[in-house]
């Protein structure tokens, strides 16, 4: 599987939330490039931003910064945050990033959906950030009454490239995956599934290996690699580069907002 590190944008800053919470926000770099430099120093083959900003506003905010880290990088960037209407998601595409992550606009335009995976295909991966098993919107300050794995069936008919799945109690907690949500996420869809949220150790990694077979093609990795409990160039290794970045984006079966 693939090793995915997070670059969380606060503010123009490189940050990371404790389960969510704004509130308890900590700031890792002032300096978000260098920050994406340093993860394809380390092995990155894939970068995962999230426009925290935009999540909360409903607009992305930190589009500066997002140009920068893709201008920056010879690698393939995914971006999620705030990505609420088509032209958000063009503007993102349009500037090289390789994949739109779109999360509220899930649950609460799924059409929109519908036609971004049909104008976009293979360009477009839905985040579903679940809050006991229930799907959190709004840069999780909102929980639905939709269930992730409906969600997920949906946007697979719909031709979502790929699914992120986040637990939030375990996201910034290191606290380890939520394996058995994965495992019931696997067995609703078959396009590839991303995991995101509580990774702290290898042997973390090398659980969510064994369920590659099942579809779990990537892990996200983000609070671990930044205190210096993971480091990644080491998980790449323990785990192996998945083949999620060597599937051609038009044929949509490759493996916040």
């Amino acid at each position: 599987m693939d090793v995915i590190p997070a670059i969380d944008l606060l503010a123009g800053q490189c940050v990371r939330l404790y389960q969510g919470d704004y509130e308890r926000s900590q700031v890792f770099d002032d300096h978000p490039v260098a920050v994406a430099q340093k993860w394809v120093e380390q092995g990155a083959t894939w970068l995962h931003v999230v426009d925290l900003d935009g999540a909360k506003s409903g607009q992305v905010t930190n589009l500066s910064a997002i140009a920068a880290i893709v201008e920056a990088v010879p690698i393939k960037v995914q971006v999620g945050g705030g990505l609420r209407d088509r032209a958000s998601v063009s503007q993102l595409l349009a500037l090289g990033v390789q994949r739109a992550i779109l999360g509220t606009v899930a649950v609460e335009q799924p059409e929109l959906v519908r036609s971004l995976c049909a104008e976009f295909p293979g360009q477009i991966v839905v985040g579903i950030d679940a809050r006991n098993g229930k799907v959190a919107t709004r840069g999780w300050l909102e929980t639905s009454e939709v269930l992730a794995t409906q969600l997920a069936k949906q946007m697979e008919s719909f031709g979502a490239a790929a699914i992120i799945y986040t637990d939030i109690h375990r996201d910034g907690t290191l606290q380890g995956p939520n394996l058995a949500a994965l495992r019931e996420l696997a067995a609703t869809i078959t396009i590839p599934i991303i995991a995101s949220g509580g990774v702290s150790s290898i042997t973390d990694l090398l659980n969510l290996l064994g369920l590659e077979s099942l579809g779990v093609n990537a892990a996200i990795v983000g609070k671990a690699i930044y205190t210096g409990d993971i480091s990644l160039s080491q998980a790449l290794q323990a785990v192996g580069s998945g083949r999620w970045q060597d599937v051609p984006p038009d044929l949509g079966s490759s493996t916040f907002a």
